[in-house]
């Protein structure tokens, strides 16, 4: 049973009771602003806690690892860092850097954010931490954390024949 509706985030399946994540969640971040609060300026913390709060990364589970997915379009794989802090935070951080304005250039508008941005999650006990793969394929960044493999009790038959 889902207490806040789907669609309060995007449509996508979100927990926002999950304690692995350490994400800041930004309650006005989809909301409908009237165009004079849009057309106010932004302070550029604004603006980058804005590029840090929409990184958008999905994390599964599978019985072998846990793999992070983070479309990070337009960035190589110099400009992103994947961390594991402390032995149990798994850190990916980077910066989309601002085109260059030209002063001939007009402006009509800016949608594509900039500047830093950071994510971490809390990691499992099951995770082995420093095993971690990264892979960045056409904008997509994959973190495959391998899973501690647990061993099954082995079963012994008894003989109950008499």
């Amino acid at each position: 049973m889902s207490l806040i509706p789907s669609s309060l985030f995007g449509g996508r399946r979100t927990n926002v009771f999950d304690p692995f994540s350490l994400d800041i969640w930004d309650p006005f971040q989809d909301f409908p602003f009237t165009s004079t609060v849009q057309s106010a300026p932004r302070s550029d913390f604004a603006k980058e806690t804005s590029a840090f709060a929409n990184t958008r990364i999905d994390w599964k589970e599978t019985p072998e690892a846990h793999v992070f997915k983070a479309d990070l379009p337009g960035l190589k794989k110099e400009e992103v860092k994947v961390e594991i802090e402390e032995g149990k935070v798994l850190q990916i951080s980077g910066e989309r850097s601002k085109e260059k304005e030209e002063k001939n250039d007009k402006w009509h508008r800016i949608e594509r954010s900039s500047g830093k941005f950071l994510r971490r999650f809390r990691l499992p006990e099951n995770a082995k931490a420093d095993q971690v793969k990264a892979n960045m394929e056409n904008g997509v960044l994959t973190v495959t954390v391998p899973k501690v493999e647990v061993k099954k009790p082995d079963v012994k038959a008894i003989d109950i024949s008499g």
